[in-house]
């Protein structure tokens, strides 16, 4: 009953996951879309759809550049949607384009510490910022690059270190209707 009320207050309107690799958007994603009765979009899939390889092979042999402009692609068309949660790429918030496809829904930014995301990333081989000596080092640089541009979500959603993906998605749609503005009659009008 609840979650049929919290899909009126929506609107149709679509949900955008943002936060640092290895948050859990595109666990949280899917669960989430689910109770709303919505489709669920993982934007790194469908870039590696569209370029026809992994992001690591496009990083690899196109660069970081062209990854980011097929990012910004992929946003466009996706922001075009409605009924939808989006799982995005990390460094989706670097480009101010990117920010005004964001902003044809609701921003819910999943925030993991330095150790939850390390604890998380340990070992991960697939993506291709994380390929360096010193892994600690480089995740606290992105999350610092990163942090302020984050922060202009409409939601942020600090995570806990043995948080079940259930409860986020849970949690996220018990707070999302707090963040809608109320909707007006036609009489009120």
């Amino acid at each position: 009953m609840a979650q049929d009320l919290i899909k009126e207050q929506l609107q149709g309107v679509n949900l955008f996951l943002i936060g640092m690799m290895g948050s859990g958007k595109s666990t949280v994603g899917p669960l989430l879309a689910e109770q709303l009765g919505y489709r669920f979009f993982d934007a790194d899939v469908l870039i590696e759809r569209v370029a026809g390889k992994a992001i690591a092979d496009i990083f690899a042999e196109d660069g970081e550049d062209t990854f980011r402009d097929l990012e910004t692609e992929v946003l466009g068309h996706l922001a075009a949607q409605t009924r939808s949660v989006i799982a995005t790429g990390g460094g989706v918030v670097l480009r101010r384009q990117n920010w005004s496809y964001l902003h044809h829904g609701l921003v819910i930014w999943l925030d993991g510490s330095l150790e939850l995301l390390l604890a998380r990333l340990q070992g991960d081989e697939a993506r291709p910022l994380l390929q360096v000596e010193n892994l600690e080092e480089r995740l606290g640089n992105l999350l610092a690059q990163r942090q302020p541009l984050y922060a202009q979500a409409d939601l942020r959603f600090p995570l806990q270190a043995d948080q079940d993906p259930l409860a986020i998605a849970g949690e996220l749609l018990a707070t999302i209707p707090g963040l809608l503005k109320p909707q007006c009659s036609a009489e009120q009008n």
